[in-house]
C-alpha cells in the first residue's frame, strides 16, 4: 500500500523540533505539518511566534492547538480527587500532559491524512515513551519518525545543519530547561544530573521577591476548586491564580527524584505552586468529611492513579474505574480552605463545611463525648483486646520487647 508523503511534527519552536523540520524536508522528502498543543504553558504572543517560527521553516501548514480545559477536566481533576504526588512530592506536573498532548496531535495527524507522525524527543527520558504508546495504541496505522533519537546528534551538530539550510537562528543554549503548563513547571540543568546539585533561584521561572504573608481561601465542589478569596472562578483559572499569587514566595519548589519508564533514576526541579497548595487544601477538607476507610482506600488508588499516569498508562481501562472511585468518593468534599502564604512556605489552616464529621454533636476530641458512656468503654474494649489476650494466654512464653 502507497503512503504519502505528509508527516505530522509534535513542535515547540525550540532547536530539537526545529531541527525536525528541516531533517524531515531535507532528507526524508517529507511534506511537513507541524503542530503544538497546549497544555497551559504557553501564551497568545507566544503561541503566535511559534507559528510565524514553524512557517519560517518551511512547513506546509501550523496549527496550535488548545487543550487546557481538557487536561485539566480528563487528567488535573482526578489528580486532585487522589491527591497524587508522585513519591509524595511532585504533582506529575509535566508527565500528565504528554499523554493529552499525544492524543491531539494524532487527531491531528488524522485530519490531515498523514501517513506519518514524528516528535524531537531524545532517547534519553520518558516522553519518547509516553508519546510513542499513545501512536501505537490510537493510531498503529502512522508509522513514528523520530530523528533525534535516531541519529543522536549534538546540540552542535543539529545547528550547524539549519545553518547550512539558511536558518542561522541564535541558538544561545539557555543553561536550564524549562516546561511549563497549567499544572506546574519542571527545571533541569547541570545540578539536576549530579545526586547533590541544588537548583540557584535563578533557575526558577518565577523569583521569589514576595514578603510577608497573606491568607487565601480556596473554595471546593465535589472535590473540585471553583472559587478564590470568595469569587466564583473555573477550576483552570483558580489554579492560574493560585499560582501568579503563591509562586512569588518561592512556594512550590522542590527536587523529585525519581524511577522513570526506561528504567534510570532521574533527578528534576519543579515548581508548583498552585498544585501543591491546592492537593494539600484539598486533602484537609477530605480529612473532614470522608470516613477513615474512604481516606484508606483512596490514598492507595489516588497513589496508584498517579503512577500508572506517570508510566504512560493513561489509555489502560484500569484508569477509568479508577476515576470512578475517586469521582464517587467527593460526593461530600464541599467547602472552603484557608491557606497562609510565606516565603518558601504555606500552610493549610482550617475549613468549613457542612458535611463536617468533626461536628461537636457527637462530642469534642480530649474534651467530652455525648455517643456513649464509660461503661460501654469499657465493654468495647474488652471485646477489642480479646483476640490479643488469646494469643498471648496460648504462647505465655512469647515476650514483648
Amino acid at each position: 500500500m502507497n503512503k504519502n508523503n505528509k508527516v505530522l511534527l509534535a513542535f515547540s519552536g525550540g532547536l530539537d523540533t526545529s531541527f525536525c523540520v528541516q531533517y524531515l524536508k531535507n532528507e526524508r522528502n517529507l511534506e511537513v505539518h507541524t503542530a503544538l498543543v497546549n497544555t497551559g504553558g504557553f501564551n497568545s504572543e507566544e503561541l503566535k511566534a511559534i507559528e510565524q517560527k514553524a512557517l519560517e521553516l518551511g512547513v506546509a501548514s501550523h496549527k496550535n492547538i488548545d487543550k487546557i480545559e481538557e487536561f485539566y477536566r480528563k487528567g488535573i481533576r482526578y489528580m486532585i480527587f487522589g491527591n497524587s504526588l508522585r513519591q509524595n512530592t511532585y504533582p506529575l506536573s509535566v508527565s500528565s500532559e504528554r499523554i493529552f498532548q499525544a492524543l491531539a496531535i494524532v487527531d491531528c495527524a488524522k485530519e490531515i491524512d498523514a501517513a506519518y507522525i514524528a516528535h524531537g524527543s531524545t532517547g534519553a527520558g520518558n516522553d519518547q515513551v509516553r508519546f510513542d504508546l499513545v501512536f501505537q495504541v490510537v493510531a498503529p496505522e502512522i508509522e513514528i519518525i523520530t530523528p533525534i533519537r535516531e541519529l543522536r546528534l549534538s546540540r552542535q551538530e543539529e545547528i550547524d545543519y539549519l545553518a547550512k539550510h539558511g536558518y542561522a537562528y541564535n541558538w544561545e543554549k539557555a543553561k536550564y530547561s524549562i516546561n511549563q503548563g497549567l499544572w506546574g513547571t519542571s527545571v533541569g540543568g547541570a545540578e539536576t544530573l549530579l545526586s547533590d546539585g541544588v537548583l540557584p533561584e535563578s533557575a526558577y521561572p518565577v523569583q521569589a521577591v514576595k514578603q510577608g504573608n497573606e491568607k487565601i481561601v480556596i473554595e471546593f465542589e465535589n472535590g473540585e476548586p471553583v472559587g478564590l478569596n470568595g469569587k466564583k472562578l473555573s477550576p483552570e483559572t483558580v489554579i492560574r491564580e493560585i499560582e501568579n499569587i503563591a509562586a512569588p514566595y518561592g512556594i512550590g519548589r522542590d527536587i523529585h527524584i525519581g524511577d522513570t519508564i526506561i528504567g534510570i533514576k532521574g533527578r528534576v526541579g519543579f515548581e508548583a505552586a498552585a498544585a501543591l497548595i491546592v492537593i494539600n487544601a484539598h486533602r484537609l477538607l477530605e480529612k473532614h468529611v470522608l470516613t477513615k476507610w474512604q481516606q484508606y482506600w483512596k490514598d492507595q488508588i489516588g497513589n496508584w492513579y498517579g503512577m500508572m499516569m506517570h508510566e504512560a498508562q493513561y489509555l489502560e481501562p484500569v484508569m477509568r474505574d479508577m476515576e470512578a472511585f475517586l469521582e464517587s468518593s467527593q460526593k461530600f468534599v464541599t467547602g472552603s480552605v484557608d491557606v497562609c502564604l510565606q516565603p518558601y512556605h504555606f500552610n493549610a489552616t482550617g475549613c468549613r463545611t457542612e458535611h463536617d464529621l468533626m461536628s461537636s454533636k457527637f462530642g469534642e476530641y480530649g474534651e467530652i463525648n455525648k455517643a456513649f458512656s464509660g461503661d460501654d468503654v469499657k465493654g468495647f474494649t474488652k471485646i477489642l483486646s480479646n483476640q490479643m489476650k488469646i494469643y498471648y494466654a496460648i504462647n505465655s512464653t512469647d515476650t514483648i520487647n
